[in-house]
């Protein structure tokens, strides 16, 4: 049974399919050239990514969707992986035609999988050329893992290499080991000083909730992708006994209204996070700045040893 699959390394979702601009034209393409669109983008028409509603999420290589219908050069699909609640099944939005494939026995839930775990990662066509750049968390299903290279499917029925050193390879999906708090603190500080990205979902930039969605995944838990989502499930902490790698939520009227921003606890007062536009991923002490007035709830999806 054919499956609807991204088959280029980073898709965005629009809003709409009439929300891309013509400065976005590397972004809608195949081949994209995703490091040259953010380039050509100035503070202003990234901002407007956010304040003109474009960007919804983004979806990885290889992730499959659900193709509900088409318009002009769009599908109007869910997100499978991406829990929200504008929709039970997932994250609605729209992507390029171009940009996703019929992958007949595309099997990514059955059986041994590679995990990038490099913040971006070559992939190798079967005569070792360069083919494209992966990012972090692109899943990809394994026919050989061997030392020198770890052969994968791809979503146009050819076969890829990926150096070992940029991937891990499990039995399946279940078998991705979850991490504890500080491995998702460990994970998320390989990205400082990675630029915001409103909708951002890669190793290219990420936004605050795709941030903190992405590092636990890398530890092994998928959690919903947005923020006022996020702050709904997982195990509610007390603000005073928050540990590192729980997901702090902060909100308008000094933490009485919505919910607009979400971070990782850090450990000793401080939170990491992806700020907003024109800011990079960093670390902050919280006392005495907004955040600390802002933050009204913690969450826990990570497990302590025995839970």
């Amino acid at each position: 049974m054919s499956k609807y699959v991204i088959n280029v390394p980073v898709a965005t979702i629009w809003t709409s399919y009439d929300s891309a601009r013509v400065l976005d034209e590397k972004a809608t393409s195949n081949p994209t050239d995703i490091r040259s669109w953010l380039d050509s983008l100035n503070f202003e028409t990234r901002l407007e990514l956010c304040d003109a509603n474009l960007i919804q999420s983004q979806l990885l290589y290889g992730q499959e969707v659900l193709v509900l219908e088409e318009k002009e050069n769009y599908y109007h699909i869910i997100a499978l992986t991406q829990g929200s609640s504008k929709d039970d099944r997932g994250y609605p939005g729209w992507v390029p035609k171009c940009q996703v494939t019929k992958a007949a026995d595309w099997k990514l839930n059955n059986g041994q999988v590679a995990v990038v775990t490099s913040n971006l990662a070559p992939l190798f066509s079967t005569e070792e050329k360069e083919l494209l750049e992966l990012s972090f968390q692109t899943i990809l299903p394994v026919v050989e893992n061997g030392k020198e290279k770890v052969k994968v499917h791809l979503p146009d029925g050819t076969l890829g290499l990926l150096n070992p050193a940029d991937t891990s390879v499990y039995d399946d999906l279940t078998s991705i080991p979850k991490g504890s708090g500080t491995d998702i603190v460990r994970s998320g500080e390989r990205f400082l000083g990675l630029s915001y990205l409103w909708g951002g979902m890669s190793g290219y930039g990420m936004d605050c909730s795709g941030f903190s969605y992405t590092m636990c995944k890398a530890n092994g838990y998928i959690i919903p992708r947005d923020a006022h989502d996020q702050a709904k499930e997982g195990v509610e902490v007390p603000l005073n006994a928050m540990e590192p790698g729980d997901l702090l939520f902060f909100a308008y009227e000094e933490g009485k209204g919505k919910i607009h921003h979400v971070g990782i606890y850090y450990g000793d007062g401080k939170l990491l996070h992806s700020p907003k536009t024109g800011r990079d991923i960093e670390i902050l002490p919280m006392e005495n700045t907004i955040y600390e007035k802002e933050l009204c709830a913690a969450r826990r999806y990570w497990q302590k040893d025995g839970e």
